[in-house]
């Protein structure tokens, strides 16, 4: 039996442009896009109606499973109440990035990961979610266990993301230890000697872990067909080492210089969405306004504030002079669902997905009123 449903009266933000009219949805798939009030069909009343948001990188899961110190919450439930949020946020596809290989203040342990994906996979498989769900492998090549984490996701078909990260002082997004120091002596409540020993140590095992990890986990990514992102480029000498290994996506660089290495590369620069919506990184990095601005802005991921993504569409399509909202769009649909692989979705083309976002805007906030994935209502 076909199922078809129609919006009619809708702003359909389209890969280049926005028209007024009606789309047709049939069996999970825009069957049609018609100009004018022609068709009848379910009033959008003059919403838009954008592609479903692609995110691929957001750590937002883990504080749903451990949102205390020692406590740990049922992972399924907290897959779902991740899922319920990213959905209600207008993400219709969501790659939950997972840490592989832990520094020795993680609250949560390798086996706590493999839990996590394991109840990702199984409510997948049980029909569960709202958005469709992939993962990312957020790998901390420096740490000593990264490979061994990196091991458990050796059969998982879901993986299409994997980021080499090292977070170590003194280099990448870290290059300032002030900054370090703020987030990590605070954190871990150390007197001034034992900050010092803890970074010895951290710059120890980078130096020892980071190039060997590197290559490993490059190789069986190629092997897989995974994609890669390098993390923190900081100089064109970090991105010359990305494109040897084979990166795709250049995830959160934290100077010009890497991000304009990046683009001339080819690879997809892609920058926080919080850092768009504050005007500035929370360490004090190179601005994604700023990249924005200059043309070298490519994909956008909420990171850590799921509803930040849409917010910094529409609002890079409303205040940034040179960006269209059809172009800020594309920055949180078509661009990372083409940087993973996932070309059937991220535009309102025919023959593409019904994963749809119904969209108002109210004080230069978009309000999101209805989701559709492949077809049916989800929010």
């Amino acid at each position: 039996m076909t199922a078809e449903t129609v919006l009619s009266n809708a702003r359909i933000v389209l890969a280049d442009e926005i028209v007024e009219g009606s789309l047709v949805l049939r069996d999970g798939f825009i069957a049609g896009i018609d100009a004018g009030s022609g068709r009848a069909g379910e009033d959008m009343g003059g919403d838009y109606v954008i592609p479903g948001l692609v995110e691929l990188h957001t750590d937002h899961l883990e504080g749903h499973y451990a949102p205390r110190p020692k406590v740990r919450w049922n992972p399924i439930a907290a897959v779902l109440a991740h899922d319920a949020q990213v959905a209600t946020a207008g993400i219709t596809t969501v790659l939950d990035a997972l840490r592989v290989g832990m520094d020795e203040d993680a609250d949560l342990t390798s086996a706590d990961i493999r839990k996590l994906a394991d109840a990702i996979e199984d409510s997948v498989a049980q029909d569960r979610l709202r958005a469709d769900h992939f993962l990312h492998l957020r790998c901390e090549v420096s740490a000593p266990d990264c490979l061994q984490a990196f091991a458990n996701f050796d059969e998982d078909d879901r993986v299409k993301l994997a980021s080499l990260m090292d977070h170590a002082p003194g280099q990448r997004q870290f290059v300032n230890l002030e900054t370090y120091a703020y987030y990590y002596q605070r954190k871990l409540k150390l007197t001034d000697r034992d900050f010092k020993l803890f970074c010895e140590k951290r710059m120890a095992e980078s130096a020892r872990n980071s190039a060997p990890n590197r290559a490993v986990i490059a190789a069986a990514c190629h092997q897989r067909g995974i994609v890669l992102a390098s993390h923190d480029d900081a100089t064109s000498g970090h991105v010359d080492e990305a494109i040897e290994q084979g990166v795709r996506v250049a995830e959160f660089p934290t100077t010009e210089e890497a991000a304009r290495a990046s683009k001339a590369a080819g690879l997809g620069v892609l920058m926080g969405a919080p850092n768009v919506m504050r005007g500035a990184s929370h360490s004090g990095n190179v601005s994604a306004r700023t990249l924005a601005s200059d043309g070298l802005l490519d994909i956008l991921s909420s990171d850590y504030i799921p509803f930040s993504l849409i917010q910094s569409a529409f609002f890079l399509g409303d205040m940034v002079e040179g960006i269209s909202l059809p172009q800020a769009v594309a920055m949180v649909s078509k661009n990372p669902a083409e940087a993973v692989g996932l070309d059937d979705r991220g535009i309102i083309e025919q023959g593409r997905r019904a994963d749809l976002v119904r969209v108002r805007v109210d004080d230069h906030v978009p309000v999101v009123r209805t989701v559709w994935r492949q077809g049916r209502r989800v929010a």
